[in-house]
C-alpha cells in the first residue's frame, strides 16, 4: 500500500490531550459542569476529525492510506523510527468506534457522576484515556503503539481505583495494573525480538508497512522453535492481559470496582479491545507463523466457554457483564484465528456497541436501586425504569444474536 500525507490525523488525537489538560491544571477555576462540558466537547471534535479524515480515505483507491508524520523520533543502528500516525480502513473504523462510543459514555457520565466530589479529576483521566487509546489505534509503527498501549494501562488503573478510599478499588486498580505488566512483558519480548532480527543491512523506516513487506525474511529463522511463532505468540500474551484472556483475565471482574461508565469505556471501546485490534494489525505475520493462528483458537475457545460459565454463577450484575466480555473477546479472537480476521474485528465493533448499552443500562438500574447490584434483590422494574427496560432488552437481544440486531450479523 501506499501512503498519501494527510494533516488531519494529528487533530483526532489534540481535543482529548487538550481536554486532560484544561482540567487537571484548571481545575480550581472552572465549574463542574464547565470541565464535564469540556471533557465531552473534546471527544465529539475528534470524532467529527475522525469522520472527516474517513470520508477523505474512502475518496482514495483502495491501495492508498492516509499518514501523517509529526517529526522524526530517533536512530539506533539502522532502525530509523518516526512519531507518525496512518489512518487505513483498520484504524479508520476503529478511532470512529472509539470516539464515538466514548462520547456517549462521555455523555452519561455528566449525570451519573454529577454528584461525586472529585468530577473533575474524573473527566481528565476520562479524556487522557481515550487520548492513549487514540496513540494506540491510529499509530504507524509498534513502538509508538506500545506507548499509547502502556499510556491505556496506566489510566485503567487511575479510573478502576478512581475511588482509592475504599481498599477493595484501591485493591482492584492495582490487580488490573500488575496483570497488564504482565502481559506486557510479550509486548517488549515481541518487539525486541522483530527489531533484531529484521536486518535489512542499512537504515531502513520501522513502521508497520516496512515489517508487513519484509516480515518473510524471518521464516529462516529458528530458536529451537520458529522465531516468526515465537514473536506471534509473545504480542497474543501481551494481548491476554490487554483483552482479558486466559490466563490474564483475572483482573476484569474486579474492575467493576470503578465507577459504571468506566466499565462501559474499559469493556466496550477502549481497552480490551486493544488486544483484538494488535492482533489484526499483525495478522500477516500470524497467517505466515507455524503454530500460531492454532494457538490462538485453542486458547481464545477455552476462554470464552470459561467465562461463560462462571458468568452463570454470578449474582453482581456488572460481574455478569464483566464475564460476558470475556466471553465475546474470545469469540473475537476466534474470528481472527479463523483465517479471516475480518470477521473478529466486525465483532469487535458490533460489541462495542451492544455492551456499552448493557453497562450504562446496568448503571441505571443500580442508580435507580440506591447502588443494589445483587440481581436477586432486583425484580419488577420494567414498569418503573421503562426506558432502562426498553435499552436493556435490545443489548440483550444484540448479545444474543437475534436478528435484526448487530450481533446476529457478526456472530453469523
Amino acid at each position: 500500500m501506499n501512503a498519501q500525507d494527510y494533516i488531519l490525523i494529528k487533530w483526532i488525537l489534540i481535543p482529548p490531550l487538550v481536554g486532560f489538560l484544561l482540567n487537571l491544571l484548571f481545575k480550581k477555576f472552572i465549574s463542574e459542569k464547565i470541565s464535564a462540558f469540556t471533557a465531552s466537547f473534546a471527544i465529539l471534535l475528534s470524532f467529527m476529525f475522525s469522520l472527516i479524515s474517513f470520508y477523505k480515505l474512502i475518496s482514495l483507491p483502495e491501495t492508498i492510506y492516509l499518514k501523517e508524520v509529526l517529526y522524526k523520533w530517533f536512530l539506533v543502528g539502522p532502525v530509523n523510527v518516526e512519531i507518525a500516525f496512518r489512518f487505513d480502513n483498520l484504524s479508520s473504523i476503529m478511532a470512529l468506534m472509539v470516539c464515538g462510543v466514548s462520547f456517549l459514555i462521555h455523555l452519561y457520565s455528566i449525570g451519573y457522576m454529577s454528584k461525586d466530589r472529585d468530577i473533575k479529576r474524573f473527566f481528565s483521566y476520562m479524556n487522557l484515556f481515550v487520548f492513549f487509546m487514540l496513540v494506540l489505534v491510529l499509530s504507524d509503527n509498534p513502538i509508538l503503539m506500545f506507548v499509547g498501549w502502556e499510556g491505556v494501562g496506566f489510566c485503567s488503573y487511575l479510573l478502576i481505583g478512581f475511588w482509592y478510599e475504599n481498599i477493595e478499588n484501591s485493591i482492584a486498580g492495582k490487580k488490573a495494573f500488575i496483570a497488564n505488566r504482565i502481559g506486557d512483558t510479550g509486548f517488549i519480548l515481541g518487539l525486541l525480538l522483530l527489531i533484531s532480527y529484521l536486518n535489512m543491512n542499512n537504515i531502513f523506516l520501522f513502521d508497520f508497512e516496512t515489517i508487513k513487506n519484509n516480515i518473510s525474511l524471518l521464516l529462516p529463522y529458528n530458536l529451537g522453535f520458529p522465531l516468526l511463532s515465537i514473536i506471534s505468540l509473545s504480542f497474543f500474551f501481551a494481548a491476554t492481559g490487554k483483552s482479558a484472556q486466559f490466563p490474564l483475565y483475572v483482573w476484569l471482574p474486579d474492575a467493576m470496582a470503578g465507577p459504571t461508565p468506566v466499565s462501559a469505556l474499559i469493556h466496550a471501546a477502549t481497552m480490551v479491545t486493544a488486544g483484538v485490534y494488535m492482533l489484526c494489525r499483525f495478522y500477516y505475520m500470524f497467517a505466515i507463523s507455524p503454530y500460531a493462528l492454532d494457538i490462538v483458537l485453542y486458547i481464545a475457545t477455552f476462554t470464552s466457554l470459561l467465562s461463560a460459565i462462571i458468568a452463570t454463577m454470578q449474582n453482581d450484575i456488572k460481574k455478569i457483564l464483566a464475564y460476558s466480555t470475556i466471553s465475546q473477546i474470545g469469540y473475537m479472537f476466534m474470528g481472527v484465528a479463523s483465517g479471516v480476521y475480518q470477521t473478529g474485528f466486525f465483532h469487535l465493533i458490533t460489541h462495542a456497541f451492544f455492551k456499552a448499552l448493557l453497562f450504562l443500562s446496568a448503571g441505571s438500574v443500580i442508580h435507580a436501586l440506591s447502588g443494589e447490584q445483587n440481581i436477586f434483590n432486583m425484580g419488577g422494574l420494567k414498569n418503573k425504569i421503562k426506558y432502562t427496560f426498553l435499552a436493556m432488552l435490545i443489548g440483550y437481544m444484540a448479545i444474543s444474536a437475534i436478528p435484526p440486531f448487530a450481533g446476529y450479523f457478526s456472530k453469523e
